[in-house]
């Protein structure tokens, strides 16, 4: 039985984003924020809210521009000690070793010990209580060349991010593979729950799906086993 928490903000997990820019003297600044992630896909967009009192809040609507920069998990001792200290008092950056490049698309810094940099140009703000909520529209995302696999798509395992925890305020890293999205659940368009209770959990029907239509037709029905579903074998993009 579920058990009521209140109204708190509890979503687990969240990402660890380190948010880059410039404040009015010039000087780089990252801040470590939870309260963020992807927020439209035509424009690529992302959000980040940021309380008003924090150095940050000043620095992104002054240059218009912010970076969001991720940290592997042998980065943590950096990417907490951004949620500890202010850029009022010092070079964040400096303190912990690290080095920045100037943005190639906006004014903001890019952590070079990093392994992706998103350049976010500023698109607008809203209000919501004890945060503003930042959207900025990405502008270009730059990978370290070895976090790629053999088809040029990122790895989450080379990548290793870290993931927040809110409420007990703990710091994880991803753990394993579960299965290929929009690619597991096909199971379902073929498997009722009648369906499901007549057959053995690792057998099933899979079927070949025709993306870029509205169209699903089982072409080719045959026996696999329910881990196939979890690699996305038996669903082909035509």
């Amino acid at each position: 039985m579920k058990q009521s928490l209140g109204a708190k903000p509890l979503a687990f997990p969240t990402p660890v984003y380190l948010v880059g820019s410039y404040d009015a003297q010039g000087q780089p600044n990252m801040m470590n924020a939870a309260w963020g992630g992807i927020c439209c896909s035509e424009p690529p967009c992302v959000m980040v809210s940021v309380q008003n009192k924090r150095y940050t809040y000043a620095s992104i609507l002054e240059h218009q521009a912010f970076t969001i920069n991720l940290l592997g998990c042998d980065h943590v001792m950096a990417a907490d000690y951004y949620g500890i200290a202010s850029g009022r008092d010092l070079n964040k950056i400096e303190a912990c070793g690290q080095h920045v490049s100037k943005g190639e698309f906006v004014h903001a810094p890019c952590l070079d010990e990093a392994y992706l940099v998103l350049e976010c140009r500023f698109k607008t703000s809203i209000e919501l209580g004890t945060h503003t909520m930042f959207v900025g529209e990405v502008m270009d995302v730059k990978i370290e060349a070895e976090c790629l696999d053999e088809k040029g798509i990122p790895d989450v395992k080379k990548m290793d991010p870290l993931l927040f925890i809110p409420g007990a305020r703990e710091y994880y890293g991803v753990g394993e593979f579960i299965g290929k999205a929009f690619a597991v659940g096909t199971f379902y368009h073929f498997c009722g729950p009648a369906d499901q209770k007549k057959i053995s959990p690792l057998l099933c029907w899979s079927t070949v799906l025709v993306y870029g239509s509205r169209q699903r037709c089982v072409l080719r029905p045959y026996r696999c086993k329910h881990e196939d579903f979890l690699h996305g074998e038996g669903v082909v993009a035509l």
